[in-house]
């Protein structure tokens, strides 16, 4: 029997702390306009695209920070199910691995289990989004020039994460109850990505065939 999604989806369960939008900031309302027209029923295709008027900048850094909040309640929930010993390797299947690359610890790409990939991916994007000179804040601060090639960056990683969960733990998600909500936000983050041409075609092609099926 499928348990309520509010028992799945348990915020305790969440791999860190959800990022939230400053009340009366512009970023804040845009935020509660992409999540009236989300909870309105509109086709996801719709939702996604840029409001008249809007920065299409605020607009990917509402949505980067959102879907980092989503995909990490999502995987932590699953994380349970995903340990060292089920997944020694960041992969998506027999024919995708993941390697872990930043500026810091991990200078060339190294191969790591999909538990500590997930963590050091969850902690490189939360210092990013906090880091006011790449996500800004304050009125009137501009964006640096190489903000789309950084969100880029998170969201092709993040699309990583749905790699791994559908292809190694989606009998988890249907025992959870939890498919038609984890595919309602893959759904939505794919036709983001695509409306703005945010994350390589090629990175796309592990989840091709879901993607043709339920992404029309």
């Amino acid at each position: 029997m499928a348990l309520c999604l509010k028992q799945v989806f348990n915020k305790d369960k969440t791999f860190r702390p959800r990022k939230k939008f400053e009340p009366g900031t512009q970023r804040f309302e845009l935020y509660k306009k992409a999540q009236a027209s989300l909870k309105s029923g509109l086709d996801l295709k719709s939702v996604v695209q840029l409001p008249p008027g809007e920065s299409i900048n605020d607009w990917i850094a509402v949505h980067v920070v959102d879907f980092f909040n989503r995909i990490n309640l999502i995987y932590g929930t699953m994380s349970e199910y995903c340990t060292e010993r089920s997944c020694p390797i960041m992969s998506g299947g027999l024919k995708y691995e993941y390697r872990w690359q930043d500026d810091s610890k991990y200078k060339k790409p190294t191969k790591l289990s999909a538990p500590q990939y997930m963590c050091m991916l969850m902690d490189w994007i939360e210092m990013l989004i906090n880091n006011e000179n790449i996500f800004p804040t304050r009125i009137g601060v501009p964006f640096p020039k190489q903000f789309q090639q950084v969100c880029t960056k998170i969201l092709t990683r993040l699309f990583r994460v749905f790699v791994h969960v559908y292809i190694h733990h989606f009998d988890s998600i249907i025992n959870m109850g939890a498919e038609a909500h984890v595919n309602t936000c893959y759904k939505h983050f794919y036709y983001f990505i695509r409306e703005f041409s945010l994350v390589d075609h090629r990175e796309l092609e592990p989840l091709k065939e879901m993607t043709e099926r339920i992404c029309h």
